[in-house]
């Protein structure tokens, strides 16, 4: 995956507020701006869980469920993972 690397300027207080250590911040903002733009729908769980540094889309499933955020999961999602399981499956 290529990236884009982006500087913010934060308050020095910011990390104490939301009880982040500085070498974690990183992460968390990655991981916090994830789940912001997949409840917004402008993030499919595939690119959040990326953007999160998920293993996977069912960890990135377990990150949205312990913050609240519901599945954006529609019926073109439905069809394209049994369009899969088909392929796999034979």
């Amino acid at each position: 995956m290529s990236e884009v690397k982006t500087t913010i300027n934060l308050p020095a207080s910011f990390p104490f507020s939301v009880k982040v250590s500085e070498s974690d911040m990183p992460d968390f903002i990655k991981r916090t701006l994830a789940i912001e733009l997949y409840r917004e729908g402008k993030l499919s769980l595939g690119k959040a869980a990326e953007l999160a540094g998920a293993r996977n889309k069912w960890e990135m499933l377990t990150i949205l469920d312990s913050n609240g955020v519901p599945l954006n999961y529609t019926i073109k999602d439905v069809e394209d993972d049994l369009d899969t399981l088909e392929r796999i499956t034979g």
